[in-house]
């Protein structure tokens, strides 16, 4: 009987992790060959009324987007990699305070490489970090904004502010009806600070919120080969999306597939929202509930 050849080997010291293409088709690809693929540095200013919205989740197969709380279990070698190359080619980066909180956000980009190449491709040498957040409740001992280097920016419809922090931190207040009006933020984050591509990184609560408001235009989704049960219900076991039922479902089209050590990571496109058309203070379209999942 014939011995296959593990499509997957372990790298040797110093080679780079390779990932299979499976759509479209073609040679194993670095995470690096992979972010230039998919155009991910271009930037076309002006070309369109709004920026370019990416959302990267991770999920076991039966639904999980946590164990523990946390996203960090479900993820493998290939998962960090592609969480980190994604990273180097945003603008900013976009999470929920939930998330800042659970997951002990720190330095955006740590690589002195990294900023390096992103100076070169002449963007600012680190992604702006937005900190979506309702109640204010995010601790100064966070090491994100503990980090007097870090760029922070406080998406919020409070009029409130943190206390003193390592870290510089500016605001964007957008308010409607008592709720943050996202898409009214996202447009103040273009206009203010140039940014062209946000890369969203959960948690569960405002990605749902940024579907519901038309606002994502392409899903990172990172299948972690996993199976862990438990109920929804919980708050222990998070989906990718958590919240009311969107109205009506998005559709999404299946752009790409890679596969590396049983994990698939697939590219959607969102087909029945946002690059045709954004809403704009629509009632139910974009307001964040002020509650802890932010």
């Amino acid at each position: 009987m014939a011995v296959q050849a593990d499509p997957n080997p372990d790298p040797e010291p110093g080679q780079r992790l390779r990932l299979r293409r499976l759509l479209p088709p073609g040679e194993p690809a670095t995470v690096a060959q992979t972010v230039e693929q998919l155009g991910l540095w271009e930037r076309h200013p002006g070309a369109t009324e709004h920026q370019r919205v990416l959302l990267n989740m991770v999920s076991t197969v039966d639904g999980r987007a946590t164990l523990g709380g946390h996203s960090a279990p479900l993820s493998g070698r290939a998962d960090r990699e592609l969480f980190h190359g994604l990273r180097s080619a945003a603008d900013a980066i976009l999470v929920g305070a939930g998330t800042v909180r659970m997951e002990r956000y720190g330095r955006i980009i740590k690589d002195e490489s990294v900023r390096r190449l992103r100076r070169e491709r002449g963007l600012s040498e680190e992604p702006l970090a937005c900190i979506v957040s309702g109640r204010l409740a995010l601790e100064a001992d966070i090491p994100l904004l503990a980090d007097p280097q870090a760029r922070v920016v406080i998406v919020t419809a409070s009029a409130a502010s943190l206390p003193a922090t390592g870290a510089a931190v500016e605001y964007v207040r957008a308010e409607r009806d008592g709720r943050l009006d996202l898409p009214a933020a996202l447009a103040e984050l273009r206009s203010r600070f140039g940014l062209e591509m946000l890369l969203c990184e959960g948690g569960p609560h405002l990605s749902l919120q940024l579907f519901a408001a038309g606002l994502i235009d392409e899903l990172f989704l990172s299948l972690s080969p996993r199976l862990a049960g438990g109920e929804a219900a919980s708050g222990e076991a998070l989906r990718i999306l958590a919240g009311p039922e969107l109205e009506p479902p998005r559709s999404l089209r299946l752009l790409g597939a890679l596969e590396c050590e049983s994990a698939l990571f697939l590219r959607y496109g969102v087909s029945d929202g946002v690059s045709a058309a954004r809403p704009s203070g629509r009632a139910g379209g974009g307001g964040v509930r002020d509650d802890a999942s932010v």
